[in-house]
């Protein structure tokens, strides 16, 4: 036999010589492999219920929970009402809040809610969607898109409050009302 092939490993006659078993085989999860990170996914909703609206029009709806009670309707079946899902929602969630519900078997209906931050802004920016971005030496604005020289002053005092430097992401609600996001840069 040539001298680079031992008939037993080496590591298995050392450990043989010095008194050590082998270790057992382990058929258990190898977490280690490719696609488990330990890293959990960041949770979508707040709440989440089940609840039964009978005679509710369509399939799906999209709506947000003001603080005043008030419902905006964004996606759904002209003629729902969403009062009954609200209602659901809001035993353990308080407005302002985001919701999707969808119909799952007859009159039963899943509604998932998300709190969300809602800001009435008195001078209209114009504009569906704003960006401000404060880098601690430069300020840019965009509404839709579009780079403005002019500013939101009650957005950049809310990222102000926050952060020494921040992303304010805003997007119109209805007339005054926006929906914002602050963010740390």
């Amino acid at each position: 036999m040539p001298f680079w092939r031992r008939r037993e490993p080496l590591h298995r006659r050392l450990a043989r010589e010095g008194g050590l078993g082998l270790p057992p085989h382990d058929p258990g999860p190898h977490w280690g492999e490719v696609g488990i990170h330990g890293l959990a996914r960041p949770r979508e909703w707040d709440f989440v219920a089940t609840v039964e609206v009978p005679g509710a029009a369509g399939e799906q709806a999209t709506f947000v929970g003001l603080p005043d009670g008030t419902l905006l309707i964004e996606h759904g079946e002209e003629g729902l009402d969403a009062s009954p899902l609200a209602e659901a929602l809001e035993e353990q969630l308080t407005p302002p809040y985001r919701a999707q519900a969808v119909r799952r078997a007859g009159d039963v209906w899943v509604v998932a809610g998300r709190a969300i931050e809602v800001i009435e802004l008195g001078d209209d920016p114009g504009g569906d969607e704003i960006e401000l971005v404060w880098n601690g030496a430069e300020r840019t604005a965009r509404v839709d898109g579009s780079a403005t020289f002019g500013g939101v002053p009650a957005l950049e005092r809310l990222g102000a409050e926050r952060f020494d430097t921040y992303v304010v992401r805003a997007a119109r609600l209805d007339e005054h009302l926006w929906e914002v996001w602050v963010s740390p840069l």
